[in-house]
């Protein structure tokens, strides 16, 4: 069998993959820059490529473009440390097998190396893989596997059916499935199904002929016919009528519609995609939604994970967005704290992606300095009830910010007493008084606890 080729700029990673392939009885060579790997294929051809996206010289995706242009059956591999969906969308319209984000785990990386061996082995490499919007970020692996979901749908015309809470990106994610279609020079179309009333939405969709009703004073093109060739993007779907989910049902079958008032039927040349906050099963045995429409949507279904599943991107997205706030406002960028990016990172962020970004827009505008502190955010973020429960790391942070905005003096000693008559006083209510049991606990003598007692005033608060 021929080597795995590894081709990265960093030794260090060179030296990982080459330890873990040696182990692993699995031949390889190694090259620090993609030129030499391109000059190398005249001499011998690899069994597979794993190869970091960006290096001094080529590219590891102009490597990948030379190489299929000339041997389309080697599976390639891409790394990279750049976390975003231009990247993996790149990679696998360009015929990467798979992406691989930085930093990753060595016996992940292994067993993808594994897998591409047998598809080449297998003869059966086909290339097929994505590129991605600046604005859809993410380090965490839920987001990774949208990212490569979006890459793998970027030459098909399935119908997708996307999944997630408000603000979590939804329409950003439609968007990318149309701007890596075949149909990407076609229009995007998007309408929110919920947000149109009842009676003028099968207007809104379909159009109207005139005199179909009081006020058509003219024929009116409806969102399918504007959608001709490209993408029909249908917002929260499952709260569309059920007479319209009828109408919508027909047009999957057969392909044709009527306007409003019409006799003659249209043909719609569209691709569909779609998307929920509700759990459309749930309203399927509810009866609310047509289970054969629910069939036809979910061919595709993408789950877009909420903020609190992925909150080691909060950085990354706050960074983001306080970078594109300042260049659209015209505005000193700002930077948040370490104190305050912790703090955020611990918030449950009911509205998503699209909270923090509002909040990073209000930062850019209303914070006097440059670097952003827990005490600069909005008032209804500094309350209790914004620091979710159990996580007294971040309600010191914020209590610990709030002191040193406010200019007090021997903080310290104030935290450190609130925190010590805190944890006696859970631990004598726990014992219900007995404070050899609290000691014990506590992991503390009971003359110290005693001590502490007294030296706190809490012989009134005892249970």
């Amino acid at each position: 069998m021929k080597p795995v080729w590894i081709i990265d700029d960093d030794r260090s990673i060179r030296w990982v993959l080459e330890k873990a392939l040696a182990r692993e009885n699995i031949e390889f060579k190694s090259f620090a820059m993609a030129d030499d790997a391109l000059r190398a294929l005249d001499a011998g051809l690899p069994q597979v490529v794993v190869s970091d996206i960006r290096m001094p010289g080529s590219s590891g995706l102009d490597f990948l473009q030379a190489l299929h242009q000339r041997h389309p059956l080697i599976p390639v591999i891409i790394m990279t440390a750049y976390s975003d969906l231009e990247s993996a969308v790149s990679a696998f319209q360009g015929g990467a097998f798979e992406y691989l984000p930085k930093p990753f785990d060595i016996n992940h990386a292994v067993d993808l190396i594994r897998r591409a061996l047998e598809q080449s082995r297998r003869k059966s490499g086909e290339a097929r893989e994505v590129e991605v919007a600046a604005d859809i970020l993410g380090h965490a692996p839920a987001m990774q596997e949208v990212f490569r979901a979006i890459g793998k749908l970027s030459q098909s015309q399935a119908t997708v059916l996307i999944n997630g809470e408000s603000g979590t990106g939804k329409e950003l994610v439609a968007r990318a499935l149309h701007r890596h279609s075949p149909r990407a020079g076609k229009p995007f179309i998007a309408i929110n199904t919920a947000a149109i009333p009842r009676d003028l939405l099968e207007s809104e969709l379909f159009g109207h002929e005139r005199g179909a009703f009081t006020g058509a004073a003219a024929t009116r093109h409806g969102r399918f016919e504007q959608a001709e060739g490209g993408t029909l993007f249908l917002d929260e779907i499952g709260d569309m009528p059920a007479d319209l989910q009828t109408r919508l049902l027909r047009v999957l079958s057969d392909g044709n519609f009527y306007r409003v008032g019409g006799q003659q039927p249209i043909k719609a040349n569209v691709r569909i995609i779609t998307a929920t906050h509700q759990n459309l099963d749930e309203r399927v045995k509810q009866g609310l939604f047509r289970e054969d429409l629910f069939h036809r949507l979910n061919v595709i279904r993408l789950r877009l994970p909420p903020l609190r599943e992925r909150r080691e991107d909060i950085p990354l997205l706050a960074n983001y967005f306080l970078q594109k706030s300042a260049r659209e406002l015209g505005v000193e960028q700002k930077q948040l704290s370490e104190a305050a990016l912790r703090f955020l990172a611990a918030q449950d962020f009911p509205g998503n992606v699209r909270q923090l970004e509002n909040l990073c827009h209000w930062l850019a505008v209303m914070t006097p300095s440059h670097v952003v502190e827990i005490a600069d955010l909005p008032p209804e973020w500094r309350n209790e009830t914004a620091t979710p429960s159990g996580d007294w790391c971040t309600a010191l942070a914020l209590q610990a910010g709030l002191a040193l905005q406010r200019g007090e003096d021997h903080i310290m000693g104030k935290l450190t007493a609130q925190f010590e008559r805190t944890l006696i006083l859970q631990a004598l209510h726990h014992t219900g008084g007995r404070r050899i049991e609290a000691a014990i606990l506590l992991g503390i003598g009971r003359n110290t606890l005693s001590r502490k007692i007294q030296e706190l005033g809490l012989e009134n608060q005892e249970p």
